[in-house]
């Protein structure tokens, strides 16, 4: 309510219906006078904004510590009292990842390839390289990484062999390495039909030609740009994962009629706000423990990934209603399809990023 003075005409300024009360019966508008003060505006602006607040708080509260209990009551249809789920998931998921991509740049990797390998690395290197050398033996690549990472003289970087990769960012493994699109069509058409790689594999190895021609001798940027691609994919990957997880719930729960798809998706986005708001918490945590180095830190992060987990079980035992015993059966395979979908999910965003190099 605007809390500005009805209007003495009862027609719609909206849409001319004769209005019955305050509000018009047809569109919902108030029925007050259009000519509003600064300080009207001012006021109503504070509302809006208070009340938003309140019902997100007064939502989160009963998110955070009653399972399951927000998704029973939107299906029951009391609503008024609580944020609506899909502006609840858009507001959580705006504030995770703003601090998400603050935190995380692709940059960050260059300090990792940069960084002097351990002796433990470089000789589980030096025994991949020898391996690779059994199966190419002379290889004139393997021969000058296996020769750096023997020399004790100096410190060893990932950038170094990286460098020695015949500047190849990518590999094809085996013998199969092309210097140019031109030349892998030139042997692909001097083979019969029959041996002849696949439109897929075709697609395949000219992307990997493109980038290594692209990024030759510069892998930090090509690895900038993949994760930075990568990461900026995310919230795509999470948005796609949301409906996929209520049909993983739809088809477990495939028995219980009086659920409809909307339902495992309302339970879905509110799962998903609450792993937002713990994954926040393991952000401020995990920026404690860079500033004490307190080993109690690491124990709260763990403790919270395995709320997760109980957060699930307990919220699909207060939503679906079924004993403890099946309600656990089911938050198995829940738990494993989910891993399935989302490592299926993630490969195909990391190709996708991989083709926008």
């Amino acid at each position: 309510m605007s809390h500005l003075p009805e209007r003495k005409e009862k027609d719609c300024l909206n849409c001319g219906a004769i209005v019955q009360g305050r509000y018009c019966q047809e569109c919902g508008q108030e029925n007050v006078v259009p000519k509003e003060t600064f300080w009207h505006m001012a006021t109503h602006f504070f509302y809006d904004i208070t009340h938003f607040d309140s019902k997100f708080f007064y939502s989160i509260y009963h998110l955070l510590f009653k399972p399951g209990f927000l998704s029973k009551e939107y299906i029951l249809g009391r609503r008024t009292r609580y944020l609506h789920p899909v502006p609840m998931y858009m507001f959580t998921s705006a504030i995770f990842f703003l601090l998400f991509f603050s935190l995380l740049k692709p940059e960050t990797l260059h300090s990792t390839l940069d960084d002097p390998m351990t002796k433990k690395a470089r000789v589980e290197f030096i025994n991949t390289v020898e391996e690779k050398l059994k199966a190419e033996p002379g290889k004139d690549e393997y021969l000058k990484q296996l020769d750096l990472l023997k020399d004790t003289t100096r410190n060893v970087t990932m950038n170094d062999l990286l460098l020695l990769s015949e500047g190849n960012f990518i590999h094809l493994g085996g013998s199969r390495e092309y210097r140019s699109i031109a030349q892998y069509d030139s042997m692909e058409k001097a083979l019969p039909d029959s041996a002849r790689d696949g439109w897929f594999k075709r697609r395949i190895i000219k992307k990997v030609i493109e980038i290594n021609n692209k990024y030759r001798g510069n892998a930090n940027e090509a690895l900038d740009k993949f994760t930075g691609s990568l990461l900026h994919n995310l919230p795509y990957l999470l948005f796609v994962s949301l409906p996929l997880f209520a049909l993983i719930l739809r088809l477990v729960y495939i028995r219980r009629k009086q659920f409809y798809f909307a339902d495992h998706g309302v339970f879905t986005i509110h799962l998903y706000v609450f792993t937002f708001l713990v994954l926040l918490a393991v952000f401020g945590i995990n920026s404690l423990y860079d500033l004490t180095h307190w080993g109690i830190f690491n124990w709260l992060i763990a403790a919270l990934f395995i709320s997760l987990f109980v957060y699930l079980y307990l919220a699909m035992r207060k939503f679906y209603g079924q004993g403890r015993g099946k309600t656990f059966l089911k938050f198995l395979l829940v738990v494993f399809l989910s891993l399935i979908m989302m490592f299926i999910l993630l490969l195909l965003f990391i190709f996708f990023s991989a083709f926008t190099l």
